[in-house]
């Protein structure tokens, strides 16, 4: 049922970000201590702000509401990735090539779960990450978390 609901929520979301030149970054749908929250974490060139928030917030409440995807009470929260987004799809890995990042993986790559280093692209669904031993090569399938990383100085992206 969760699934469902997060597919239509996507699904329901992507045309009115796009409108106002948005991406959906993920979608959360779950119960925490205070109820269930549908969660919207979005971006767009040179970061959100608390008015493209209020916006998307304002917009999608009225068409959940029109829709009636969710029949238990839930509160939407709509927010920015951070410092530390997430990453999620191909486009994401060809986005933020030359970022540091931080991936943790289902099953051991190289004798490890966790990698940070930084990211040199994505090919035939492989991501590659330059690290302090080399270059690993990570199958996306097998990506459980991926994250930008800030480094010591507070950059993310690292120098060349």
């Amino acid at each position: 049922m969760s699934e469902e609901i997060l597919e239509r929520v996507r699904l329901l979301t992507d045309p009115i970000l796009s409108s106002v030149g948005m991406e959906l970054v993920d979608v959360q749908y779950r119960r925490e201590a205070r109820g269930w929250v549908v969660r919207l974490i979005i971006d767009k060139e040179g970061g959100v702000t608390l008015d493209d928030c209020t916006l998307v917030s304002r917009e999608m409440g009225r068409a959940l509401d029109v829709e009636d995807l969710i029949s238990t009470p839930y509160t939407l929260e709509v927010s920015s990735p951070g410092l530390d987004r997430p990453l999620k799809t191909e486009r994401d890995y060809l986005k933020y090539r030359d970022h540091l990042i931080r991936v943790k993986t289902f099953s051991p790559v190289e004798n490890r779960r966790e990698f940070r280093g930084k990211l040199l692209g994505i090919a035939n669904n492989l991501i590659e990450i330059q690290v302090d031993e080399g270059v690993v090569q990570i199958p996306l399938a097998n990506v459980a978390k991926a994250n930008l990383e800030m480094d010591p100085f507070g950059n993310a992206k690292t120098s060349a």
